[in-house]
């Protein structure tokens, strides 16, 4: 008999409502055991639109519920849900690479407990090309990011700096610096340059502009990477969420599909 893993879904906002209805709806291998939210009034109304009834549990209970859990939570909750889920020696599915980049000993933490930590593609389209580029030489990687000024007025660094974006007539830009400093000041809003640092030469060597761009209308990206096994530019253009402007619609696909890979008798890209 095939075994089934055990999915909990932890946050229940854009990301994790999206995931826990595929999930729900079914997909080979794999079962929504439980569901974890900060706002529990909330999660609770949004569940009632589950095929199956399902617990909602606290982080900790979650952790010993399900075999993977998937982190759709706020970057602050980051560490409450994993450190028990890496503890178990589970695994843990997130897009919050900033959040990664804030706690590194949670790497250390899922190698000594047998744990595992998968960091979805999330918004970055071509992070397969540049984990492949790391394994040789690469010289130099920078990434543009230009976002509506919606986007982005809730970022941490903006709203602490008071810095007015809603009125803005041509792009301005908040950030220059590293995706590791980036991430510092943005850690909800530079999940793509946090990632790209973590698949490449490490996210001190990443460089990292931040644009309010009052033009675009989509999460837009420009990455440039010069290996010496290949030298690319991409442009990557995410449609932001209706719920959440500064989250991409992409984002929980690229979540369910990380789930997809765990069970697939095929997998298609590294």
């Amino acid at each position: 008999m095939t075994q089934v893993l055990r999915v909990g879904v932890a946050g229940f906002g854009t990301i994790g409502r999206v995931v826990a209805k595929a999930l729900d709806e079914g997909m080979e291998g794999l079962a929504l055991s439980a569901i974890a939210s900060g706002n529990e009034h909330k999660a609770r109304q949004a569940m009632q639109q589950l095929k199956t009834p399902v617990a909602l549990l606290n982080a900790q209970q979650l952790a010993r519920e399900a075999d993977v859990v998937v982190d759709c939570a706020p970057t602050a909750a980051f560490m409450d849900i994993a450190e028990p889920v890496l503890s178990a020696g589970k695994t843990l599915i997130t897009v919050s690479g900033a959040a990664i980049l804030q706690n590194p000993k949670v790497v250390e933490l899922a190698r000594r407990c047998h744990g595992r930590i998968i960091l979805a593609t999330g918004a970055f389209l071509g992070l397969d090309a540049v984990r492949a580029a790391a394994l040789g030489t690469i010289y130099s990687v920078s990434m543009v990011t230009r976002k509506p000024p919606t986007s982005l007025v809730k970022a941490k660094y903006i709203v602490e700096n008071q810095i007015e974006l809603l009125g803005l007539t041509e792009s301005l830009r908040v950030f220059k610096g590293s995706a590791a400093e980036g991430a510092r000041l943005f850690p909800s809003n530079v999940n793509v340059a946090a990632a790209l640092g973590l698949a490449g030469v490490g996210a001190d060597n990443t460089e990292l502009e931040i644009w309010a761009d009052p033009d675009k209308t989509r999460n837009t990206h420009t990455i440039r990477v010069d290996a010496d096994s290949a030298s690319f530019e991409m442009t990557i253009e995410n449609v932001p969420t209706v719920e959440n402007p500064g989250t991409g619609r992409i984002t929980a696909l690229s979540v369910i599909e990380a789930l997809r890979s765990l069970t697939a008798p095929l997998r298609v890209g590294s």
